[in-house]
């Protein structure tokens, strides 16, 4: 159960320790350029709070998957949980990486990753302040170009593939490994 009540728009940055306030400040602009802003809820983790909207650091994954259930519009960062929660509860959400070079993340895996979900279908990226703005102006004109079926995770079946997919990851020699080999790997097991 919510405490938050039923946000239009619910933005969440994940539970990274890295902070992501760009995806902040580019919320708060949006809002402050709107006549009439939406209702909308940030959950900023280690990021600064939000000026123009609620904010909350962290709820559990019980909250925001009733916050996601509840909203039309789900802005998320690239991250793999946070983009297949949104799906589960039946939204393609905006999906905004983050970045290494700007100390955001370790490395750019959610990049790739957000990328290649909108390729399939199952993300909008959105990589500047103008793509997100112009996707939340789609958003709000469209909503249902922004929702699908529920798409329940499936998460023990995945646990297990990640698992096996790390052990084999764990025996490769010492390099990078590549996200095609990664996928590769998941998809095998």
């Amino acid at each position: 159960m919510n405490f938050y009540g039923t946000p239009r728009i619910v933005v969440s940055v994940g539970t990274d320790y890295h902070t992501f306030d760009r995806l902040v400040t580019w919320m708060d602009g949006w809002l402050e350029q709107q006549s009439a802003p939406p209702s909308c809820l940030v959950q900023h983790g280690a990021s600064r709070p939000p000026h123009c909207a609620p904010g909350v650091t962290m709820v559990s994954h019980e909250e925001i998957l009733d916050l996601y259930a509840g909203a039309e519009i789900i802005v998320v960062q690239g991250g793999p949980g946070s983009i297949i929660d949104a799906l589960s509860t039946g939204h393609v959400p905006i999906a905004v990486p983050r970045r290494a070079a700007l100390h955001e993340v370790v490395d750019d895996h959610q990049v790739e990753f957000a990328r290649q979900m909108e390729r399939q279908g199952q993300a909008v990226v959105a990589e500047t302040k103008e793509s997100l703005w112009a996707e939340l102006e789609h958003a709000m004109r469209e909503p249902r170009d922004f929702c699908t079926a529920p798409r329940p995770s499936g998460s023990a079946e995945a646990a297990l593939r990640l698992g096996r997919a790390v052990e084999e990851i764990q025996k490769a020699p010492a390099g990078i490994v590549s996200m095609r080999r990664i996928r590769q790997l998941l998809a095998h097991h």
